[in-house]
């Protein structure tokens, strides 16, 4: 049972993931904060900082996000390929209990046997 623990902790790849996502998640609750305080500079005469303010703020959270979604992605596709996830990929014979469709209502619908069929990879 030590071992299934010793496992499941988080490397460091999987901290920094989690921790930009918390970054992003920060920034992008912080850009309507933003644009209160960007409207308030605005009303009082600092229009250019104040849109210099809630560009910044916007462009900082897109920046998060986008290094959250690639290191997530990288991430996922590290722990896919891995021998920890073993995926099994399935034959022919293993399709034997999905039904194919008896009729159709509909008059241009081509039939296709088994031996018909293409595999796309």
């Amino acid at each position: 049972m030590t071992g299934w623990y010793v496992e499941r902790t988080p490397d460091k790849s999987a901290k920094a993931v989690v921790a930009v996502t918390l970054l992003a998640l920060l920034l992008v609750a912080v850009v309507p904060v933003a644009l209160i305080a960007a409207v308030v500079m605005m009303i009082l005469g600092h229009v250019v900082g104040g849109l210099a303010l809630f560009g910044g703020s916007v462009l900082a959270a897109a920046v998060a996000v986008a290094l959250a979604g690639v290191g997530g992605m990288r991430h996922l596709r590290k722990l896919v390929s891995g021998d920890n996830f073993r995926v099994v990929p399935l034959d022919d014979g293993q399709y034997t209990d999905v039904a194919e469709p008896g009729g159709s209502d509909y008059t241009n619908v081509v039939q296709l046997d088994r031996s018909e069929y293409t595999e796309v990879r």
